[in-house]
């Protein structure tokens, strides 16, 4: 199983958003880390959910929910998602 771990910024981001909306942003990762696999993400890559992202040094994956955007990586050896960044669709990719 995969654990959830926020960098600093992401932190913020998230204090920044109205509670309700951390509220569903915080039970859908939790969900996503309990059903995650290989498997799960190529599922949630074609529906379109996940998206690798191009151009950047390192592996970044960025997770539609609802208007907000988890940019996240995965550590395969650690099993971890550490969350980069949490906005709306309009400052993500800034």
């Amino acid at each position: 199983m995969y654990i959830i771990e926020f960098g600093n910024i992401s932190k913020k981001d998230l204090k920044k958003i109205d509670k309700q909306n951390q509220s569903f942003i915080l039970d859908s990762l939790d969900s996503f880390i309990e059903k995650f696999s290989n498997e799960y993400e190529i599922s949630l890559m074609k529906s379109g959910k996940i998206k690798k992202l191009q151009g950047e040094k390192e592996v970044l994956y960025r997770l539609k929910l609802r208007s907000y955007r988890i940019i996240y990586k995965k550590y395969e050896n650690k099993l971890l998602i550490l969350v980069v960044h949490v906005t709306t669709r309009q400052d993500a990719y800034k």
